[in-house]
C-alpha cells in the first residue's frame, strides 16, 4: 500500500521540533518513532496512523475521522487511522500531543 508523500511531509513538519523523534520506512509507508517507539505515520493515501494505546483508544475513536486500524484484516489494538482532512482540521499538533500521552510514557528503545 503506497503512502501519500504530502501527508508524510505534513507529519515531518509537525514533528520537526520534538526531541527524540526519528523516521523509519515501515508497513509500506513512513512511521515516526518517539524515543524508538512507533508514534505516528502514513501508510495509505488518505489517513494518518496514530498509536494511542489501548487505554486511550475509545477516547481517540470518539474524535472525528478516527477509526480502528485493521491493517491485516484484524483489529490492531491501540492503533488507529484518522482521515487526513479530519486530523488536519483538528490540528496535527493536537493529535500528536494526544498520541504522546501514551507513547511518551513508554521506556525508550
Amino acid at each position: 500500500m503506497a503512502h501519500d508523500p504530502h501527508l508524510a511531509e505534513l507529519l515531518r513538519e509537525a514533528l520537526q521540533d520534538r526531541a527524540g523523534v526519528t523516521e523509519k520506512n515501515m508497513f509500506g509507508g513512513v512511521c515516526f518513532l518517539l524515543n524508538g517507539n512507533m508514534f505516528a505515520g502514513v501508510a495509505n493515501h488518505d489517513s494518518f496512523m496514530f498509536r494511542v494505546g489501548k487505554d486511550l483508544e475509545a477516547e481517540a475513536l470518539a474524535r472525528p475521522g478516527a477509526r480502528p486500524m485493521d491493517f491485516t484484516g484484524r483489529k490492531m489494538g491501540g492503533l488507529i487511522w484518522v482521515e487526513a482532512d479530519a486530523a488536519i482540521d483538528a490540528g496535527l499538533d493536537n493529535w500528536l500531543d494526544f498520541t504522546a500521552r501514551f507513547v511518551g510514557g513508554l521506556p525508550p528503545k
